[in-house]
């Protein structure tokens, strides 16, 4: 058993669609980014690499490559859950938070749970999302950017 954490943040700007979990968020800005800059996609990515000991999202899909501009960030999540396949672990669960003043993100959150359980091919009762804001403080809190943070639990596959 081996658990994991991640953590991503990327600034809001006019011009750029908001994705989280996959999901395309109507609001005024969106998440800067090489990738489609879905913070809550990178930060599972990094728990689970993280938990498997595969360095981080940085290494295995760089913002230097453009292969990876523009890319949805659920096609690197299903690229994530290759490599955790390959390396001998499964996961048992996936908690997360995304840090976000606005827009509201409650309606979203169960369509974010089924991508992500779709991506990762794991049942949508072992993936957690909750949506807080900072009160106004800080850059999430005065609307500049966005955060997510997530942990993870995997073990290795018995065969």
């Amino acid at each position: 058993m081996r658990i994991g954490y991640g953590y991503d943040v990327h600034k809001l700007v006019e011009n750029r669609k908001l994705i989280l979990g996959g999901v395309d968020i109507p609001y005024e800005k969106g998440l800067l980014g090489h990738s489609d800059a879905d913070v809550l996609i990178h930060a599972v990515i990094d728990s689970l690499l993280g938990a498997a000991a595969l360095r981080d999202i940085g290494y295995h899909f760089p913002d230097s490559d453009e292969k990876y501009r523009g890319v949805s960030s659920i096609f690197l999540m299903k690229e994530t859950a290759k490599l955790l396949k390959n390396a001998g672990f499964e996961i048992s669960n996936i908690d997360s938070t995304i840090i976000a003043q606005q827009p509201k993100l409650a309606p979203y959150i169960p369509q974010m749970i089924k991508n992500i359980s779709e991506a990762l091919g794991i049942r949508e009762d072992q993936i957690n999302i909750k949506g807080k804001t900072e009160e106004k403080l800080g850059f999430t809190g005065n609307g500049e950017g966005m955060k997510a943070e997530a942990v993870c639990l995997i073990n290795e596959i018995n065969d």
